[in-house]
């Protein structure tokens, strides 16, 4: 069985490397880089890097969109695009040699009503061959905030496990539809409670509220903490310590974590080794530099480190 992936706003990620940011003067780039990017094209990479597996669904449009068809098709992805008549968005990243880093990310294109009859209708064709389903990232501009929540509905009936990654309104909504597992980090987990998580005590308290009102899993990322696993209805509560490494990049080592979840989850493996082997594949990915993945062995290694002890 294939796992799939489907994402409503993927990006082309840019990133310029300068020196410093000169505010109201000229800033000279001294490096640039270009690639697919955003949630759903990064899980997708992992789950076929992992050996799964995978079929994406995203809508993409002109120049930037067929970068991105590209790149996905020479990971070894399965790629059911659906064109649309505007541009995939381009997030773009300046780096400074020393201080903060700043990322301007559009809202993304509008889809027509045509383009979204298509989308449901690619997302449908892989309900029916794929038994898990990971809806990843934000949403286009002016898209319904229901919209996760409608394809969960659709997938729930055609007997799927979905899992939900994204965040405000369209989280909200999305746990509502009462999907497989939700997968919030911290902030995005604040948000849907609508109340600052101070400690680890607030968190987990509302990690069990959500996995209440969803009747799902709650798999919450929990950066350098690690992450914790909640389902109410079973009465599971557990957490799993990553150990302490040093960090050289942690842009996507969420969604790192998530494709290893996904993949565990199909293999059907017991919750424990869901929040084992994540934890310790995001552990390992943010020990290699931009643009490496890190070896089997060095995530193997990672796992026998990660502890998951019941709460």
């Amino acid at each position: 069985m294939a796992i799939q992936v489907i994402g409503l706003n993927p990006a082309v990620d840019v990133e310029w490397r300068v020196d410093r940011v000169n505010w109201n003067e000229k800033t000279v780039v001294q490096s640039a880089r270009s690639w697919a990017g955003g949630k759903p094209p990064n899980v997708a990479r992992w789950i076929s890097y992992l050996g799964g597996n995978i079929r994406l669904v995203m809508p993409l449009g002109g120049s930037s969109g067929a970068l991105v068809a590209e790149e996905m098709r020479a990971s070894g992805v399965d790629l059911a695009e659906v064109p649309i008549a505007e541009d995939t968005r381009t997030n773009v990243m300046v780096t400074q040699k020393v201080g903060q880093q700043l990322r301007f990310n559009p809202q993304g294109p509008r889809l027509a009503r045509k383009e979204w009859i298509r989308v449901f209708a690619e997302a449908e064709a892989g309900f029916a061959e794929c038994d898990l389903t990971i809806l990843s990232g934000s949403l286009p501009r002016a898209a319904p905030k229901s919209t996760y929540a409608r394809l969960i509905g659709v997938g729930n009936r055609a007997g799927g496990r979905m899992v939900l990654d994204c965040d405000g309104p369209a989280f909200a909504a999305g746990v509502k539809a009462r999907p497989f597992l939700v997968k919030p980090n911290r902030f995005e987990l604040s948000l849907w409670a609508e109340r600052p998580l101070k400690n680890e005590k607030q968190i987990r308290i509302a990690a069990e509220e959500l996995s209440m009102a969803s009747g799902a899993w709650v798999f919450v990322s929990l950066d350098s903490g690690g992450a914790i696993l909640v389902n109410a209805a079973e009465g599971f509560r557990a957490k799993a310590t990553a150990p302490r490494v040093r960090a050289l990049n942690e842009v996507g080592a969420g969604d790192a974590l998530l494709a290893q979840v996904g993949m565990r989850i199909e293999q059907g493996a017991d919750p424990e080794e869901w929040l084992k082997w994540g934890v310790a594949t995001g552990t390992s990915f943010v020990q290699v530099a931009a643009g490496k993945r890190p070896g089997f062995g060095l995530i193997g290694k990672t796992a026998k480190q990660v502890a998951v002890r019941a709460f």
